[in-house]
């Protein structure tokens, strides 16, 4: 029988919740900080050594978190070098989808607000403050150039970006999208960035592909310009 006064047991779901809390804090902190130690986990955070070390094992298991030797600059001293814990790719993946849900919700408040052409007038504006420098690297290139050129620029920015011969034109292959998640709910960032990838090489260009809706790649069909297809036929034909 419960003692008088006795605080009742928290429910199990309200401690999986607190578990998952100081979890994610153990991960932000290695975000924030970079590889650390079990210690220096422990002081930021304010916990016990032996907690740290039982939040790591699950992060350990869950592959957000890997153990390695610590990297030592200068002089090694004696003894074995200290084991920190790094994000791995999936750990980091889940902190940008943290941001991705943030811009979800940003775009939501936009549409329910302003209307869906306030969407699109916020995806254009923003591939136009990153379009500068693709400009710039496409404007430098030779025409038949400026689709690599694009491409090289672009994975500049995270879009691991290639670009290859096709039929009476080029493709150019985004193999990443740092926007995805969000572009799956709000197409008009696709959009946006078709209309830049046209104006920037001075045609027509078409979507074929997106890793927002499923594809493996974004891929972008662009045909050969007037003065690119005549300086190619020119390179065939004999004077």
């Amino acid at each position: 029988m419960k003692n008088v006064g006795e605080a009742p047991a928290a429910p199990a779901e309200e401690l999986a919740t607190g578990e998952r809390s100081t979890r994610n804090r153990v991960a932000r902190s290695i975000l924030d900080h970079g590889p650390s130690t079990v210690a220096e986990l422990a002081k930021r955070l304010g916990l016990t050594q032996a907690a740290v070390r039982r939040h790591l094992d699950a992060l350990v298991a869950d592959d957000v978190v890997a153990p390695r030797e610590q990297r030592v600059y200068g002089a090694r001293t004696r003894g074995r070098p200290a084991k920190v814990f790094a994000l791995t790719d999936c750990g980091r993946d889940a902190f940008d989808q943290s941001y991705d849900a943030l811009a979800v919700d940003a775009l939501r408040w936009i549409e329910r607000t302003a209307g869906e052409e306030a969407v699109a007038a916020f995806a254009r504006d923003r591939i136009e403050s990153q379009a500068e420098a693709y400009r710039e690297a496409v404007e430098a290139a030779a025409p038949e150039d400026r689709a690599k050129a694009l491409a090289k620029a672009l994975s500049a920015d995270g879009y691991a970006a290639t670009a290859r011969n096709a039929p009476v034109g080029q493709q150019l292959c985004q193999h990443h999208c740092p926007v995805a998640h969000v572009a799956e709910q709000y197409p008009q960032l696709c959009e946006a960035e078709t209309e830049i990838f046209s104006r920037l090489l001075g045609t027509h260009v078409q979507r074929l592909a997106t890793i927002a809706h499923g594809d493996g790649v974004c891929t972008t069909y662009i045909p050969h310009t007037t003065s690119s297809a005549s300086a190619s036929t020119a390179g065939r034909n004999p004077a």
